[in-house]
Order: structure tokens, then C-alpha cells, then sequence
């Protein structure tokens, strides 16, 4: 699942890894390139807690080789169409099937974990190594003939869809209810609300600097291409050691802490991305990459816990409307920075991880399958507190 999880997540990774080449190919404005990032994320925002819902009631394991396609094809045509509306009709029908995949997977991956954060986070770190390859895939593949290679970009999907079909065949094998149990517990939607407020202004900072970052180091450092793209695969490929890192951290010192932190590293990061000249910069994304990946999982799994009874509407929502609508900010950081400066539009991200880290004050440990509720209601603010719900 992991494998077919960076096949996948390729396609989140390059959407935002064209955006440079849409400017030089197409003299794409900064506010038309971001545009193409919102067609997306803005589908994909909307539809994912619909399939999470779906979810909610059905096994629909048929969903991710169909997903997997969908996501590849609207990418690997987006080069090719004649014109941006229809560029931004490929790039939304990708949003979509990279909506259908995520709810379904983040349940069969959580099932199969037995509550381990860090067996979350395995699963998480094949999505962010997915993105961490998109900017090297998306150069090497536009290195062959321009935009108009792209339709090379369906590899991954094809693999992915037939990564998906073998695990549906072994969950088949293992004879799976077409009917989804209902869960066992309470859902806490104060509490889910506020970690969502906090993941939409992760992924405003994340979806932000994903659109805008390659070009802005270019600026910075005075380098071409290849600035870009490795300030980008900086920022991506964090998420490798940060998605495993946070599981781990998570079970030590419990999930609540590890996030809180997180976000004050994230604001410090960004701080240093926007404001320090020089080479220098790439020490910072790769600051700013752990400070976003770390969390990523966990958000998944409090996500699950605190709605319990609505696993695949919290996977739908986590990995869904509070991911992907941070793709709704990036036309208006693109008009920002055609009016004024790059450095000037990326600036307000500067203060999100802090209003995401006061959303998260004062949130308790919910109860992951396998961990009693005595356990669950001690507070990550405790003295000396240590945490693990390792498995079932």
C-alpha cells in the first residue's frame, strides 16, 4: 500500500513541479500558474470527504487502481491541451482521482496498522516520497521535449493502478464485508474541528511554498532550473524522514506534543525561508519540510480517533478539505506577487503555523484502537507524560 501510495501522491508533487515551466513555456502569469494548482486542489477539496463518507458505509477497495488512473491521466495530459481552460479541466479531473484514493487507503492502512503510529507512518511516507520524486520525475520528463512530453507522466499511474488491484485481490482473498461496520466510540467534533483549523493552516504554508518555492530560490540565489527543482525536492523529500520521525516521536512522547511542536518549528522555518538571503535558504525549507511532514500522520490517525464512529469522513477531511484547500490561497499569494514582490506574498505564511499551533492548545489524546480510555484521557500537557499505542 505504500508503494501504491507514492504512485499516487506522484501527482499531488507534480502539479506544483509544472508551475515553473508553465511561466517559461506559456508566459504564464504568477496568478494563471497558481491557478492550475487550485484546479487541483479545489475538486479534490470538495469531493474527498464525500468518498470518506462513502467509505463510511461500504468497502470500496475497486476505487484505488480506478483512482490511481484518473490521478496520472489528467497530469500526464495537462502538457498537451491547446489552451488553459482545458489544462485546468486535466489538472481538476486529476484532483479527483487522487480524492477517490485517500479515504479508502488512509482506512485499509489504518486497519492494517493495529493502531501503530509508527506503521501510519510508513504508509505516509510512501505519499511524501511520491511527492519528493515529482519535481525529479516532472524535470526529467520535460527535458525530452517540453510540455508536450508530459503524457510520459502516466507511468506511475499505471504501476500504481496495478499495485492497487494486487492488494484489492489479497483483501478479496481475505474475504472483506462489501458493508462497513460502524465504530465503536464517540466522536469528539470540537476537537476535530480545531486539528482541522490547524491542518488548513499547514496547508496553506505547504500548498504556498509547493507552488512558489522553485521559482522564489531561483530569485534568491540567482540559479536557474536546477535551484528550483532542488529547493523543491528540499521541501518534499523532508517528508521521508519526517513522516517516520513523527510516528516514532509519537509513541514516546504522545501525538498532541509532537504536533504542537511541529508547528512552532514550521513558523520559525518559514520565518527563515522568507527572510534569509543566499544559499542559505535551503537549509531552511528543509527546516520548514520536517516542521509540515512530522505532523502529517498524526493528523491522519487524531483525525480517526476523535471521530471514531466516522473513520473514512476523518480520513476524507485530514487527507481531504483541510489538505487540499490550502490550494484556494495560492491564486491570491500568485496575485500578491504579481503586484508587489514573491517575497512580500510569501510573507503572511510566516504567521499560519503559529495560529495553527494556538487551535491545537489545550486538545487532549484520544483513544487509538488498542489503548483503553483511562489512558486516552491523560492530556499531552501532563508532566513526564509518555505515550504509545503501538497495536491492537
Amino acid at each position: 500500500m505504500s508503494l501504491g501510495h507514492a504512485c499516487v501522491d506522484v501527482y499531488q508533487g507534480a502539479v506544483a513541479a509544472l508551475v515553473p515551466f508553465f511561466v517559461a513555456e506559456r508566459a504564464y502569469s504568477y496568478a494563471a500558474a497558481s491557478g492550475v494548482v487550485l484546479a487541483a486542489s479545489l475538486l479534490s477539496s470538495v469531493v474527498q470527504p464525500l468518498f470518506g463518507a462513502l467509505t463510511d458505509r461500504w468497502a470500496m477497495p475497486w476505487l484505488l487502481p480506478l483512482s490511481a488512473l484518473l490521478g496520472g491521466a489528467g497530469v500526464a495530459l495537462s502538457g498537451v491541451m491547446g489552451s488553459y481552460a482545458l489544462t485546468l479541466t486535466v489538472v481538476a479531473v486529476s484532483g479527483i482521482g487522487v480524492a477517490a484514493y485517500h479515504p479508502e487507503a488512509a482506512r485499509a492502512a489504518r486497519a492494517a496498522s493495529r493502531g501503530s503510529h509508527t506503521a501510519m507512518g510508513w504508509f505516509s511516507l510512501g505519499g511524501n516520497v511520491g511527492f519528493a520524486l515529482a519535481p525529479l520525475l516532472v524535470a526529467a520528463v520535460i527535458a525530452t521535449g517540453g510540455l508536450r512530453a508530459s503524457p510520459l507522466l502516466v507511468v506511475p499511474a499505471v504501476a500504481g493502478a496495478a499495485l492497487c488491484a494486487a492488494a484489492v485481490r489479497t483483501a478479496a482473498d481475505r474475504g472483506a464485508s462489501g458493508h462497513r461496520a460502524e465504530g465503536v466510540g464517540t466522536d469528539d467534533w470540537r476537537s476535530f474541528l480545531r486539528l482541522s483549523g490547524a491542518i488548513v493552516c499547514r496547508s496553506i504554508v505547504f500548498v504556498g511554498l509547493s507552488a512558489f518555492v522553485s521559482l522564489y530560490v531561483r530569485q534568491r540565489t540567482d540559479g536557474g532550473d536546477v535551484a528550483g527543482t532542488a529547493a523543491l525536492c528540499v521541501l518534499y523529500a523532508g517528508g521521508a524522514v519526517g513522516t517516520v520521525a513523527g510516528g516514532r516521536l509519537a509513541e514516546r512522547y504522545g501525538r498532541i506534543t509532537v504536533v504542537r511542536h511541529a508547528y512552532a518549528l514550521s513558523a520559525l522555518a518559514v520565518a527563515g525561508v522568507v527572510l534569509v538571503p543566499g544559499p542559505a535558504v535551503y537549509l531552511f525549507v528543509a527546516l520548514t519540510s520536517a516542521g509540515l511532514y512530522v505532523p502529517f500522520s498524526l493528523h491522519v490517525t487524531l483525525g480517526q480517533d476523535y471521530l471514531p464512529r466516522r473513520v473514512g469522513t476523518a480520513s476524507g477531511v485530514t487527507l481531504g478539505l483541510a489538505v487540499s484547500v490550502g490550494g484556494l490561497a495560492a491564486p491570491l499569494i500568485g496575485a500578491l506577487a504579481d503586484a508587489t514582490s514573491m517575497r512580500t506574498a510569501l510573507a503572511p505564511l510566516i504567521a499560519l503555523p503559529v495560529l495553527g499551533r494556538l487551535l491545537l492548545r489545550g486538545l487532549r489524546e484520544p483513544a487509538s484502537p488498542g489503548q483503553t480510555q483511562p489512558d486516552a484521557a491523560r492530556t499531552s500537557d501532563a508532566p513526564g507524560h509518555r505515550h504509545s499505542t503501538a497495536s491492537a
